[in-house]
């Protein structure tokens, strides 16, 4: 088979959910980025490196169009998740996720995600996975599909089994969390045929 260039993989802007859009990054977007990544920190600063202060409106801008090139540019495929609307438009932004660390040539994926904190506990991100993983493997025809968490990070892990992913093992000391201290990470996979 012939090598593809990534590039010129379709891969959707929107993803309807019952509840949920995923929304591919928009420019222009990132004063409400901003907003809503302020209104997690509490949430969010034990696990995301990136969360350990509030960003400004301009930082969340630059990361908007980052992960827009990278969207374009197919190395990282990462959506905001958004309350659906009555009308099926896009409502309140909630968090994101995404395929991350991307390898086309064995069409392996990792799917990261974080949620603001009013809308933990309610299934969105949930839902969110079960989206992402039907695109993996339905139109992007993966064989692998990962989540990864810290061990100690209860609710990741709960979202990972509810999606049906299953438990392969434990990386011991893995990583660095937040506070500089060594973590052991906890990997999730599903199979494609």
């Amino acid at each position: 088979m012939a090598r593809h260039d990534p590039i010129l993989i379709q891969v959707p802007e929107r993803i309807e959910g019952q509840r949920i859009i995923l929304a591919a990054p928009v420019a222009g977007l990132g004063p409400i980025l901003a907003a809503t990544i302020g209104a997690s920190l509490a949430h969010l600063k034990p696990w995301m490196p990136w969360a350990q202060e509030a960003p400004s409106m301009e930082d969340s801008e630059a990361v908007m169009r980052r992960m827009l090139a990278d969207f374009i540019a197919r190395s990282e495929l990462a959506f905001q998740i958004y309350a659906k609307a009555a009308d099926g438009s896009c409502a309140a932004l909630l968090g994101s996720t995404g395929l991350h660390r991307i390898d086309w040539a064995v069409r392996k994926f990792e799917i990261g995600y974080w949620i603001r904190p009013d809308a933990a506990g309610q299934g969105y991100v949930s839902e969110a996975v079960r989206l992402l993983t039907e695109l993996a493997f339905d139109r992007l025809h993966a064989r692998r599909l990962e989540i990864r968490m810290d061990e100690r990070n209860l609710a990741s892990r709960a979202v990972a089994e509810a999606c049906g992913f299953e438990y392969e093992g434990l990386l011991r000391c893995d990583s660095l969390g937040v506070d500089g201290e060594l973590r052991n990470t906890l990997v999730y996979s599903k199979i494609g045929a």
